[in-house]
């Protein structure tokens, strides 16, 4: 069963076909592009969280200028994305994926299961989303069912069919290629918080 926000599936108009040796870099871009739609309607602030840095050398080849060259990435302290929708913090991870029948659980670091669960304790909304390149579809994961998973299976990955019974398709447009908010106003709506998932 796959579930479609409001019981539709998305329309395929409007839709691009990219190559899929790209789809890594532009799952980036589409969810950077649908937030800055976001930004520009006033609609929700949300950005990617810069990715950490550790500088080892800089050569000063004048007074007034420095260029770094030696610098490492640091393993990235939490999640992709974060910000501020309805009142509400909103935190996720996004992640490509290259196999048709499953999602590698080594793709999510220990470390950002760990801090999907702690904001979801302090009641961010929190999600993951993943994007099957060679099917094209692109699922919304609630970060409770995904901490849920990670913590209780023996397996080293999720099954294609895990998404479809536990995930939103997000739906895309122009403008909007990664239409995910559409996904967590229905869950609002719903009442699907981590509080009531508690009770």
């Amino acid at each position: 069963m796959i579930n479609y926000p409001n019981g539709r599936k998305p329309m395929e108009t409007g839709q691009r076909s990219v190559e899929f040796g790209r789809r890594g870099m532009e799952l980036e871009k589409e969810i950077n592009r649908t937030n800055q739609f976001y930004l520009s309607r006033d609609i929700a602030v949300i950005h990617k969280k810069p990715t950490p840095v550790t500088i080892v050398k800089v050569d000063y080849p004048k007074r007034s200028a420095a260029k770094i060259t030696e610098a490492y990435f640091k393993l990235p302290s939490t999640t992709d994305y974060n910000g501020i929708y309805k009142g509400r913090y909103i935190d996720f991870e996004a992640k490509d994926n290259q196999l048709l029948t499953s999602f590698p659980l080594k793709s999510i670091h220990p470390h950002q299961i760990r801090h999907l669960d702690a904001v979801l304790r302090h009641g961010a909304i929190a999600f993951v989303i993943i994007r099957f390149n060679k099917k094209n579809e692109t699922y919304y994961c609630p970060a409770d069912k995904v901490v849920n998973y990670y913590d209780h299976t023996q397996r080293s990955s999720i099954p294609y069919s895990w998404f479809q019974e536990n995930g939103w398709l997000i739906p895309s447009s122009y403008l909007k290629p990664v239409d995910y908010l559409v996904i967590v106003d229905r869950l609002l709506t719903q009442g699907d918080s981590y509080e009531n998932r508690q009770k």
